[in-house]
């Protein structure tokens, strides 16, 4: 799990919707390098955002095209007024984000940083590597619908809820703290097309309600019923992955997966080699 990419542009790679038809108008060979954009807020909130991204955009065709040379000149512009010097340093890529962290092919995971206590499920996504993430979202690059099921389930959301920090009184998901400590199931080749075939469940309803955002479907009062089902489907398949019988509650999941996290810490441990002390053996 990663950050996506951080533009460090001063907003002059992002475009509005507006924003976009403008330039194509002005620049009709322009269409090629404009990208969906998410941050968190677009992501949750289904709004409408793009990007400029010009990792592979031919120097010569750029220079034939005014209003995005002016972009450029007000990104380099904007990052040597910067008071660092890493990012004064950007200054001679402005065509670039300053920080590029997303996945060349296939899909990806992602997972917004910041999420309302609210929710009974924090929204993840499964999304094409042609839409452009910012680092207000964690990346899975490459994950299967197998990570996707396990980590929208009620044992990661638990999980999540009570080792997470807080931004105000929104869970602020972490790497660290959060995904890196999470204790995983183990899974046969079969229970693991089982979860995916849950998990592709939930993302074929969402796509029932195209009016609604991430947001409108996972607010606790507006929940669509079919969602709800495929949820609670995937909950029962994953807990399945940890033992036969279900958990009673909350409490009960935790205490499971702290009692395992405990054991593979002491497998880790045990398995580390042992460190030599100044005039050891």
């Amino acid at each position: 799990m990663i950050f996506g990419s951080m533009p460090n542009d001063g907003g002059h790679l992002l475009l509005t919707t507006d924003e976009k038809n403008e330039l194509i108008a002005l620049e009709p060979g322009a269409d090629r390098w404009i990208k969906k954009l998410l941050g968190a807020q677009e992501f949750i909130q289904g709004k409408e955002r793009w990007c400029l991204w010009l990792v592979d955009a031919n120097p010569e065709a750029l220079r034939t095209m005014p209003s995005i040379q002016a972009r450029l000149a007000k990104v380099k512009a904007a990052r040597l007024e910067s008071n660092r010097v890493s990012t004064q340093k950007l200054a001679s890529t402005p065509h670039l984000f300053g920080e590029i962290r997303q996945p060349e092919d296939g899909n990806y995971i992602i997972f917004p940083s910041v999420s309302s206590e609210r929710r009974p499920y924090v929204p993840m996504g499964f999304i094409s590597s042609d839409v452009i993430s910012t680092n207000r979202n964690y990346l899975i690059p490459n994950g299967t619908l197998y990570e996707f099921g396990v980590l929208t389930s009620e044992m990661h959301m638990d999980w999540m809820r009570t080792v997470c920090g807080r931004l105000k009184s929104d869970y602020n998901y972490s790497v660290g703290v959060v995904y890196n400590t999470f204790p995983w199931p183990d899974a046969s080749e079969a229970k693991r097309r089982h979860i995916e075939t849950l998990a592709e469940e939930v993302l074929l309803i969402r796509e029932d309600y195209p009016d609604k955002s991430l947001a409108d479907l996972y607010d606790p009062d507006k929940m669509p019923a079919p969602l709800l089902a495929a949820h609670k489907a995937l909950d029962r398949a994953v807990e399945a992955l940890y033992r036969d019988r279900p958990f009673r509650d909350a409490s009960e999941r935790l205490e499971h997966l702290f009692n395992r996290y405990e054991k593979l810490i002491a497998e880790e441990q045990a398995g580390a080699p042992v460190k030599k002390t100044r005039g050891g053996k």
